[in-house]
């Protein structure tokens, strides 16, 4: 069964299309523009917030410490212009001398936002219990101590956060894999306005178990290792939240990336560098409008607080900053509007289109182990050429119809079309 680009139930996604279920019937699609989650503009309800320019997208680190003198250019270095629950011994006037930006998890006048508790969603669980005041290891968290009280977590909290302030929570497992969709969606959309969640395929030991990975995409069971430690599964979690934010759309969803061995067991390892790049770009094609990476190293030969810092961090470094230069350069397109309907493959790609001062760019990653050539088609525009974002080439495109070589699983290319026009579409940032 091929997959098709259409619209036919809410649940689809459309950034990478639908599989067309028996009984419903394919139809021709027109392209069509769809804002980034939020709109450009998003950040500029708050106060002091992050910037709304095309040229900023925010690439955070996750409760990093800025401590030392030329700490935060040491981090902007690597690419990294965020920090997401900036550590509360930190120099925050550092962060804002060098130009960049924090959201604290304490109140701080200079701060762009304020995060609520971390993964409560599996800590707390999900109701409306007595909280304690307390975190995990200090305790009991619910009263009683076998209730849930996550609800009851984020609106105290919530209830003490700076007024104003954008406010920025990460969600896990429960949300994503754990908890009924009404009870997702309570998290989601009731307490903050930047949501995220952390779901580390590559490294997690149990992320393919029949309760985790296995239930979201095997039926209850396992999920075979070839189909769980995959990029496309970072897209995954990216979508499974931005299907619970109502109204859909309505509020930006950041994806969390590891760069080190972030579980004390064995079993999972450490993230490689080509993995990191190819569950930055699933994310991006699937709507994530900021990416968070988690800075800790928990087991493995090398236990660090600050890998991207430190020697832990030396084989993955490169393509973090790699990927957060390409990151930079395009910022502008990927604020730009996504065109929806416009590019379709029925191979194992994932692939989203954007629109982009006047012209169209496509990111697209592999969703399948092992090589394979694909077979991209567009829409409309009559564009001649399709040349290939970092990498020194370009394809060709013939009757709206072009093909490219992906070498492995985590395969990205990003495209610039040119020649054509823009099948009538106005407007991008």
């Amino acid at each position: 069964m091929k997959k098709q680009f259409c619209l036919v139930a809410a649940s689809c996604l459309a950034v990478t299309g639908c599989v067309i279920f028996p009984g419903s019937a394919p139809k021709a699609e027109v392209p069509q523009i769809r804002p980034v989650d939020g709109g450009i503009d998003y950040y500029e309800q708050f106060g002091n917030s992050l910037p709304s320019s095309p040229a900023y997208f925010p690439v955070a680190v996750w409760m990093e410490s800025v401590i030392e003198p030329g700490d935060v250019v040491v981090d902007q270095n690597i690419g990294l212009n965020t920090y997401a629950g900036l550590t509360s011994n930190s120099d925050i006037k550092q962060v804002i001398d060098e130009g960049s930006y924090a959201i604290t998890g304490w109140p701080a006048p200079e701060a762009a936002g304020y995060m609520l508790a971390d993964e409560v969603d599996m800590w707390a669980g999900p109701g409306s219990a007595s909280w304690s005041g307390q975190y995990p290891g200090e305790g009991d968290v619910c009263d009683p101590p076998a209730a849930q009280c996550g609800f009851t977590v984020q609106k105290e909290l919530l209830d003490a956060a700076p007024p104003g302030a954008l406010l920025y929570t990460n969600y896990g497992k429960g949300v994503t894999f754990w908890e009924s969709d009404a009870e997702a969606r309570r998290f989601v959309n009731d307490f903050q306005d930047v949501v995220s969640a952390d779901n580390y395929w590559f490294t997690d030991p149990f992320i393919c178990g029949p309760s985790e990975g296995g239930a979201a995409l095997n039926g209850g069971a396992e999920l075979p290792a070839q189909d769980c430690r995959l990029a496309k599964n970072y897209g995954w979690t990216v979508e499974r939240v931005r299907a619970l934010v109502d109204p859909r759309g309505s509020k930006p969803v950041w994806a969390l990336i590891e760069v080190g061995h972030p579980f004390q067991e064995s079993r999972g390892g450490f993230i490689e560098g080509p993995q990191i790049r190819a569950a930055v770009w699933s994310s991006l094609i699937h709507g994530a409008r900021g990416i968070v990476y988690f800075n800790h190293s928990f087991g493995g030969d090398c236990v660090s607080q600050h890998v991207l810092r430190e020697t832990c961090g030396d084989m993955v470094r490169p393509w973090v900053e790699a990927v957060n230069r390409q990151i930079k350069d395009l910022a502008p397109v990927l604020n730009a509007p996504f065109v929806d309907d416009f590019v379709s493959s029925s191979q194992g790609v994932d692939v989203a289109a954007k629109l982009h001062d006047g012209g169209l760019y496509l990111m697209a990653g592999s969703t399948i182990s092992g090589p394979q050539r694909v077979e991209m088609k567009l829409a409309c525009g009559e564009a001649q050429t399709a040349v290939v974002i970092g990498e020194g080439r370009s394809v060709p495109i013939s009757n709206n119809t072009f093909h490219d070589d992906f070498a492995d699983a985590n395969a990205v290319h990003l495209y610039q079309l040119v020649g054509g026009d823009a099948c009538g579409l106005t407007g991008g940032s």
